[in-house]
């Protein structure tokens, strides 16, 4: 099937699967509130709400757009409604607990504690909405040892084991792609939980609370290391751009105008492939580099050639080889070589909104995955600070215009 148009990743939310389920966004940052963007897209009603001094963290976090907000926040807070509330107010516990009343989910990424602190924990809201299902993200869980402390991505690569891997051989270790990555993760890991949960929920009419830690998402993606370790031994160590445990040529590779590749070469048909493409059919033969055992065991002779093959050629005239030949390969793409990318056009994967208060039009990834017949949407961008209080205190609580500038004058709005 082909992609929609760009255009079609920009509309309603009338028969997205998640229309009629309404998510309360209490977090900030990045990973919980990822979640909550996640369902939005799916055609989840997100309303997110911030305290009334200065709002979620994300709106600092970035680049400055025209208005004012970051660029992280015009992006990653699509399709939410923003609602004020100072829940460490009584008044303001009060409104969020008949918000919950009607809520399906709440997403919340506060220390361990703090919620039950402001008498808002979970047995709390159970009692409120025994349906609901709550998203608890920190960065060590709700239990054991750590469970107190402070955790951001940053620390759960490192308590997760990734960042141990991640840099040269004996060198210092280096940010395993974005320091957001963790954070990221445990957005998707929490919003499998939510959905889940609500599965379970339309099976038995129970809620439950969803269990996050950033260091588990990241611990989780570590393939083999915990089963290896556990019968060998094995500490698995930095081994840089070009090298790995399990095949070989596995790496980045730099080309002679100063840019790199990436080649894969997990089985040996994939290394007689890439034989062919460098003019080197003799490196094939078991007799010489065909076997995997061979090649691992000679890796840095091996990779020593493949260096020398990329670094004659431009990457144009790399990658031309290779897929000519069918071998895992493709550029390392700066965010420029993106918005110049044949296969990111194709799918569509830049979405242009404008920002209706500046006139900006903002690019931003589509969202993922691509659904044959209910696609995710961006309906609208990060929304400015408490842009739709009036609007769902008097839909959702029916309140009127008097009490809510009561409340505002008060500051609990």
């Amino acid at each position: 099937m082909p992609p929609p148009p760009l255009g079609d990743a920009v509309g309603r939310d009338d028969a997205l699967p998640l229309a009629g389920i309404r998510v309360l966004d209490l977090a900030t940052v990045i990973a919980a509130p990822f979640c909550a963007t996640l369902l939005g897209e799916f055609g989840a009603d997100v309303l997110k709400i911030e305290h009334p001094i200065g709002g979620c963290a994300l709106r600092r976090f970035g680049t400055p757009s025209k208005r004012g907000d970051t660029y992280t926040w015009l992006s990653e807070s699509r399709n939410k409604r923003s609602l004020t509330l100072d829940l460490r107010t009584p008044e303001g516990a009060d409104i969020f607990r008949d918000l919950v009343r009607e809520a399906d989910v709440v997403c919340e990424n506060f220390r361990t504690g703090t919620l039950e602190k402001w008498g808002l924990g979970w047995e709390a809201l159970r009692a409120i909405n025994p349906r609901l299902i709550l998203l608890r993200v920190t960065g060590y869980g709700q239990s054991g040892p750590y469970a107190d402390r402070p955790g951001f991505a940053r620390v759960a690569h490192a308590v997760g084991g990734i960042a141990y891997l991640a840099g040269m051989p004996k060198g210092t270790p280096v940010t395993p792609g974005s320091t957001t990555l963790g954070d990221y993760m445990t957005g998707l890991y929490g919003c499998l939980g939510v959905l889940v949960a609500l599965r379970h929920r339309d099976l038995t009419g129970e809620g439950q609370y969803v269990d996050a830690a950033l260091y588990e998402s990241v611990f989780r993606c570590t393939e083999e290391l915990a089963p290896a370790y556990a019968m060998y031994g094995v500490v698995r160590e930095r081994h840089g751009s070009s090298h790995n445990d399990l095949a070989c040529p596995h790496g980045h590779f730099a080309t002679k105008d100063g840019k790199w590749v990436a080649i894969s070469c997990a089985t040996d048909k994939l290394f007689a492939r890439l034989a062919q493409a460098m003019g080197r059919p003799e490196l094939a033969p078991s007799s010489t580099y065909g076997e995997q055992k061979t090649r691992l065991a000679h890796c840095h002779d091996v990779n020593e050639i493949v260096r020398d093959w990329c670094g004659s050629l431009t990457r144009a005239q790399v990658l031309d080889r290779c897929y000519a030949y069918e071998v895992p390969a493709g550029p390392l793409n700066d965010i420029a070589d993106v918005f110049g990318d044949r296969q990111f056009h194709a799918r569509r994967n830049l979405v242009a909104v404008d920002e209706p208060e500046t006139g900006e039009t903002i690019i931003c990834p589509r969202p993922v995955p691509l659904l044959s017949e209910t696609p995710g949407t961006i309906r609208s961008l990060g929304p400015t600070l408490g842009a739709h209080t009036d609007e769902v205190l008097r839909e959702l609580l029916d309140l009127d215009d008097a009490r809510i500038a009561e409340l505002r004058a008060r500051g609990v709005v």
